[in-house]
């Protein structure tokens, strides 16, 4: 008898499990309003990183970082305008909430320029570990908002999310490649002389 209860009861917990992943999407539920406040920040959080990429760009001494951060910064606006397609599926309007981590990170990233001497590989090395931490931020977000959308049923903004996280995990191979390829190699060679 105890045996056939415990299975009773395992069969009810899988149809619970399986209801719940099933459930229709909760206008009220917590989780969507995480959801719809991650979804703020990182609005805040690519806006804000507008600025900062020119100013990174203009600061880089190679031409591939350059242009590196030039193409971040039209994928950026891009990513802007999916985030106000989520918010209009969503039925809201695009709002931003301050992001205190990136606007610690774009500071970093300024620290970076003013710590490294200009026209050197070491503060390209600097710049490209400054835009990495970002990106290593961007994609915890975006996973973070395709997960929670897809436990929550917001299908039509999977996809979206998704494509953006997909650009970020790119932009952040190119960078590992461009410092391994070269910023590092060179900035090694660099001696205090030669500033």
């Amino acid at each position: 008898m105890p045996r056939n209860s415990k299975t009773t009861t395992t069969g009810r917990a899988r149809a619970t499990n399986s209801a719940k992943a099933a459930a229709p999407y909760n206008e009220e539920s917590k989780l969507k309003e995480l959801f719809v406040e991650e979804l703020k920040d990182i609005y805040w959080a690519e806006k804000h990183l507008t600025k900062a990429l020119p100013k990174m760009a203009k600061a880089a001494t190679s031409e591939e970082l350059m242009e590196a951060f030039q193409t971040h910064l039209a994928q950026t606006e891009e990513q802007i305008t999916r985030v106000e397609k989520v918010f209009e599926i969503l039925e809201m309007t695009p709002r931003a909430k301050k992001c205190e981590a990136m606007e610690g990170l774009v500071m970093e990233a300024q620290q970076a320029i003013e710590d490294t001497d200009k026209g050197t590989a070491t503060r390209d090395a600097a710049l490209i570990i400054s835009a990495q931490k970002v990106e290593h931020y961007e994609i915890a977000s975006y996973g973070s908002l395709v997960q929670l959308a897809k436990t929550i049923g917001l299908n039509d903004t999977i996809e979206l999310l998704q494509q953006t996280l997909d650009e970020e995990k790119q932009t952040d191979v190119l960078l590992t490649e461009l410092a391994v390829s070269s910023v590092n190699i060179n900035a090694e060679n660099e001696t205090e002389e030669e500033d």
